[in-house]
């Protein structure tokens, strides 16, 4: 079985890098978002993994929040909803040449973490990308969690939520790391749940909020991994 799961991660990671390949080709000929969301759904269908969804998306959402396990992530959001989005991610990702390119084309956000100027970029930024009616999306722990606990949030996303009074919408994605993990090249196509939870519009006021919607977030997480659990 392990086997066969890492001669899977071998085919998934080389059509992950081809899409990478495609998506440069296209962007510069389909208009935003068509061109990720086209090699998004190449991506799925060519790697057999498929979803659930429970909830609802809300439609005036502006920013979402997601857990982050598995660099499959972005492509299992990306095909679960038509919404034009720009994902906020460390400069670092930005310098590593051909995924760079990637990000940089379709105008993703890039911050650097523990610096004034950078965060004066990112409002800039998120700004920006508001006016042209963009869905700010952001990995809260800010890096790949290993385990079914989500870690800490960053403060980024309070600060931009805050800043602009977004209306933000949570989003769980349950056990991405056992479909794809990159590290320990394993992929198995599995069907992936992915919980809309209720929106709300953040408030500067409440300096807890991003700590209480972690929280939430976890118990959904958990609660989902019971019943799949019960399922089986």
């Amino acid at each position: 079985m392990k086997i066969l799961a890492h001669i899977s991660w071998a085919y998934a990671t080389f059509i992950i890098f081809t899409g990478l390949t495609f998506s440069i080709i296209l962007y510069p000929i389909l208009p935003r978002p068509y061109a990720r969301k086209a090699v998004a759904w190449f991506i799925r269908l060519t790697t057999f993994f498929s979803t659930t969804v429970k909830g609802k998306e809300d439609p005036d959402a502006q920013m979402f929040l997601v857990n982050h396990q598995s660099d499959l992530d972005i492509g299992i959001l990306e095909t679960v909803t038509n919404k034009d989005i720009t994902w906020v991610a460390k400069k670092s990702l930005f310098d590593v040449p051909f995924f760079g390119l990637a990000m940089s084309m379709p105008e993703d956000i890039e911050v650097e973490r523990e610096s004034k100027t950078s965060l004066i970029k990112l409002l800039r930024a998120a700004k920006d990308r508001l006016k042209k009616k963009r869905v700010i999306t952001m990995f809260p722990e800010g890096t790949r969690s290993k385990g079914s606990k989500m870690l800490p949030f960053k403060s980024g996303a309070k600060v931009i939520a805050d800043q602009y009074k977004l209306k933000v919408q949570p989003i769980v994605l349950v056990e991405t790391a056992k479909c794809y993990d990159l590290k320990r090249f394993y992929y198995v196509p599995r069907n992936i749940k992915v919980v809309f939870l209720d929106s709300f519009v953040a408030d500067k006021n409440d300096p807890d909020w991003l700590n209480r919607l972690r929280q939430k977030m976890q118990k959904v997480y958990d609660d989902e991994l019971a019943d799949n659990t019960r399922n089986r």
